[in-house]
């Protein structure tokens, strides 16, 4: 069965990432970086290998995203930036066709251990099954 497993940030994450501080999210220094950017292709080394890999990609900061709802006139209307009621974006995902939703989770606890600075805020990763037609609502993977 295929999963989307999922990972969150903040703009201030991103921030950080580039060096800038803020409260609740620590500054990262090269070595950060580069030990988060090593872990994470261990995991998709190690996915690919497997063959569980379908595709993962980081995505850029929540402040490149735009946001496109209906209008009261049925004109889009168009806005950039996050959306203003969440803190949390998708920062990266994987889809992974994996045996089970156990062996799923155990890649999650695995993603769960990426190194990062000492104080960031962690978030949870989040596993969802790709619907492939033959899943019915409320069924357990």
């Amino acid at each position: 069965m295929k999963y989307l497993v999922m990972v969150q940030g903040s703009q201030a994450d991103y921030e950080a990432m580039a060096g800038k501080p803020s409260a609740g999210s620590p500054a990262w220094n090269e070595k950060d970086m580069k030990a988060m950017f090593a872990f994470m292709e261990g995991i998709n080394n190690d996915l690919a290998e497997s063959g569980e890999l379908v595709d993962g990609q980081g995505l850029t900061e929540p402040a490149r995203t735009r946001s496109v709802l209906p209008g009261a006139d049925g004109r889009p209307v168009i806005t950039d930036g996050p959306y203003g009621e969440t803190k949390e974006q998708l920062a990266g995902y994987w889809v992974l066709d994996c045996a089970s939703l156990d062996r799923v989770t155990e890649i999650a606890a695995r993603i769960q251990e990426c190194p990062q600075p000492e104080g960031a805020p962690v978030y949870p990763v989040l596993i969802r099954p790709i619907d492939d037609g033959c899943v019915e609502a409320g069924a357990p993977q």
